[in-house]
């Protein structure tokens, strides 16, 4: 079955920084036997670490979408998955699992043409991998943007605990402004 990405890309006014996924979890697809409705946005799987990590390094709750978008907001941060559009082996969703690819070209080249973006975040060495191999181009005409892997949120990557994934994030991502 071809799944077809759910979420627009999310860009903030003057962003400096771009996060960038590979691609949503089988649970944010409406009619899929797995769809969950709290799925409501980015990483927004029950498992994945990747907002409760979030909340730990910025001090606050993002239990909803209107939360989240308020965070990459404040950090000048835009996010978008390297993968529009792809079939799923398996029926999970690791991204080694995902096959007859379309990747995010178009969106991606478009926030960095139109945004001073200074760092590229991948959430994975997958991503990573992926976006160096099939970005080429882009990566030659954005020689200065520099890219930081963070580790992978998802629980299956145990290498480093949660605790360790939430000291490197904080290390890592961009530091939010006070609202003074």
């Amino acid at each position: 079955m071809i799944e077809i990405h759910p979420f627009d890309e999310f860009v903030p006014q003057n962003c400096k920084f771009l996060l960038l996924g590979s691609f949503v979890g089988r649970q944010a697809f409406r009619g899929s036997p797995d769809y969950d409705h709290s799925y409501d946005w980015y990483y927004g799987t029950r498992k994945n670490q990747f907002w409760p990590i979030l909340e730990q390094v910025y001090g606050i709750p993002l239990g909803d979408k209107n939360s989240k978008q308020a965070l990459f907001f404040k950090l000048k941060m835009a996010i978008t998955d390297i993968v529009k559009q792809c079939e799923r082996k398996e029926g999970n969703n690791l991204d080694t699992n995902l096959f007859n690819i379309l990747y995010n070209v178009e969106a991606i080249r478009k926030i960095l043409e139109s945004y001073g973006i200074k760092k590229i975040y991948f959430t994975s060495r997958f991503v990573e991998k992926r976006f160096k191999s099939q970005f080429k181009d882009i990566l030659k005409r954005y020689p200065d943007i520099d890219l930081v892997t963070l580790p992978s949120p998802s629980p299956r990557y145990a290498r480093i605990s949660k605790e360790q994934k939430i000291s490197l994030y904080r290390e890592l991502l961009p530091i939010l402004p006070s609202l003074e």
